[in-house]
């Protein structure tokens, strides 16, 4: 018979997995309990959130939604859920990652928009800035265009009148 326990952890973790399109899965050992908190708390600002599971329990979560992440769940794993900001998330693990000699958490594998990557398409992701300074900086060139193209219509416009004068 299959501990309670487990159980309730299993139908939690699958409602939380279900209608998540970017999670990551990680190595979170060797983290203090102060360094795992304060990862949580930066992780919340971002949209995300860090849930630690058994590997087991994890797999089969992940399974029920058609992904099969077996071959990285090794050693201790966390779920990282990206909601709001993947690169953003992304960019919280990586920073943390560099803000110890160890290098943890270590990103194994990720899942981003529907789509499973690796650890490198997760690293390029995290080299992003957040997601409303990447749509501000596309606000900013359509704009930078847009005035350009207004400039070039008012000097056809008096080249034309000039002519007709």
């Amino acid at each position: 018979m299959a501990n309670p326990r487990n159980k309730e952890t299993l139908a939690a973790l699958q409602e939380t997995m279900k209608g998540i399109e970017t999670f990551y899965v990680v190595d979170y050992q060797g983290l203090t309990a102060g360094q795992l908190t304060n990862l949580r708390k930066q992780l919340v600002e971002k949209g995300g959130r860090l849930i630690v599971a058994k590997n087991t329990l994890i797999n089969i979560a992940l399974q029920d939604g058609g992904r099969d992440f077996a071959d990285a769940l090794h050693g201790p794993s966390a779920v990282v859920v990206a909601q709001d900001d993947p690169a953003g998330v992304a960019k919280v693990l990586a920073d943390a990652s560099k803000g110890n000699d160890k290098g943890i958490p270590a990103v194994k594998a990720g899942f981003v928009e529907g789509t499973r990557v690796d650890v490198k398409v997760v690293e390029r992701l995290a080299s992003l800035g957040s997601k409303q300074s990447l749509q501000g900086e596309l606000v900013g060139v359509l704009s930078a265009h847009l005035s350009n193209f207004v400039g070039i219509l008012e000097a056809y416009r008096e080249k034309l009148e000039g002519q007709s004068a």
